[in-house]
């Protein structure tokens, strides 16, 4: 079923940035940025990156629906050069990614990233929330759910019982708040940790139906698919259920998981079904280890050992493949050290020929490019949290010192693949 859950705020306020000295000053920083270090975001378009294989892109998150936040992670990472922003099948989140979008291209006129939505074809890792009644929680509890929860979207706070009582008698305490909907997005950290096994996961499919019609709307350019890659008669639903919605698009991506030997023919079962409507480019999310990269270095080998593989691979389908699950500060080292990163090959298929009418065979690099969901979402929203913090729900161009701050986390990353200095960024900004 399609779900949609609460927004935190209404985004339809018309921006207003604050005006003052200080503030003029670090938005002409910001300004004066994009004209001396030629960021990619002005200079090169999405399908361009993906050929020369520093394709980079934001993952908001298949279930995560906090649009305040998506709206200004979209703002820092449209300036920052990324070259997609991948966000959950729902309206008002593809509406608060593309304010964000066009929020940045008010302050400067940069290029527009590809907004790509996810989907999935059967039950996913992405595609679930956490669930628990606190009123069921011992108030002695050590609360580690709120704790290990990457998205701050458990809350619990002690309150009184609502029930009726005899005079005379104290009313009991309990705790309250739970889950915050709309930002869990599935990771499932809390489910191991808690001490009295109180929480379960929701899972959900989305609608075929409802998705079509997200794709036709003219500010979505992209999907993604999530599959087990193990049931392709789940993939061909899901697939035949879009319909003629696919011809809208500039890119179809399939996120899927190691399966061992299977792999590379699951691949090409899924293409031959795409194959007869697909006129546009193709590409394959390898999901290492999902929904990891915030938690440390070693993270990122997985989908680092799957890209090598596939990499090596004669017989897999047409397609870019790009690194996602665990991806985070240390992907790109990892490529360089299996020899990777930007390393190109000659592609001389049908569809290329194609795709570029003006060459019967191309250059074009091995692994298009990283997309980064946790570790992105992290270092940036360590700076909306303290601006919320202290400003509450805001607009983060309305209070350019922070957005500078997060401007600087969001350059040092996508930097390590468009292959720019980050202390030359920070040099100029400060």
């Amino acid at each position: 079923m399609a779900l949609s859950f609460p927004c935190k705020a209404s985004l339809n306020q018309h921006i207003q940035v604050k005006v003052n000295s200080s503030n003029i000053k670090y938005l002409q920083n910001i300004k004066n940025l994009t004209k001396t270090l030629t960021l990619p975001s002005i200079s090169s378009s999405p399908h361009e990156s993906l050929q020369k294989g520093n394709w980079v892109k934001l993952i908001c998150g298949a279930s995560f629906e906090d649009v305040v936040d998506i709206r200004n992670l979209s703002l820092v990472y449209t300036f920052a050069g990324v070259d997609c922003i991948d966000c959950a099948a729902d309206a008002s989140v593809v509406s608060a990614v593309n304010e964000g979008i066009e929020a940045a291209r008010e302050i400067v006129p940069i290029r527009r990233p590809w907004v790509m939505i996810s989907v999935n074809d059967d039950e996913d890792l992405h595609f679930r929330k956490a669930e628990f009644d606190p009123s069921d929680c011992p108030l002695d509890c050590s609360r580690p759910c709120e704790v290990v929860c990457p998205a701050n979207a458990i809350s619990l706070v002690e309150g009184k019982l609502t029930v009726e009582l005899p005079h005379g008698t104290r009313s009991p305490s309990a705790l309250k708040g739970g889950v915050i909907t709309e930002r869990c997005y599935g990771c499932g950290r809390c489910f191991p940790v808690c001490p009295y096994d109180k929480i379960s996961m929701v899972t959900y499919v989305r609608n075929a139906t409802a998705t079509a019609e997200l794709l036709k709307r003219d500010d979505v350019d992209a999907i993604e698919i999530h599959t087990s890659g193990r049931q392709s008669a789940f993939f061909r639903e899901l697939w035949n259920g879009l319909g003629d919605a696919i011809r809208y698009l500039k890119l179809v991506a399939i996120s899927l998981p190691d399966i061992g030997d299977s792999t590379v023919s699951s691949m090409n079962t899924m293409y031959s079904i795409m194959e007869p409507q697909l006129d546009c480019y193709n590409l394959w999310q390898l999901d290492g280890r999902p929904m990891s990269g915030d938690i440390g270095r070693g993270t990122t080998r997985e989908t680092i050992a799957f890209a090598a593989r596939l990499a090596a691979a004669k017989d897999r389908p047409h397609g870019f493949l790009q690194l996602a699950g665990g991806t985070n500060a240390h992907t790109v080292d990892g490529l360089k050290k299996e020899g990777l990163f930007q390393t190109v090959s000659i592609s001389s298929n049908s569809k290329d020929q194609t795709l570029l009418p003006d060459s019967s065979c191309s250059a074009q690099a091995l692994i298009a490019g990283i997309a980064y969901g946790g570790y992105a979402r992290k270092i940036v929203g360590r700076v909306l949290s303290r601006m919320e913090s202290k400003q509450g729900i805001a607009h983060i161009e309305e209070y350019p010192h922070h957005f500078l701050e997060a401007l600087i986390e969001a350059l040092s990353l996508v930097g390590t693949v468009k292959s720019y200095d980050p202390s030359l960024v920070t040099h100029k900004l400060l």
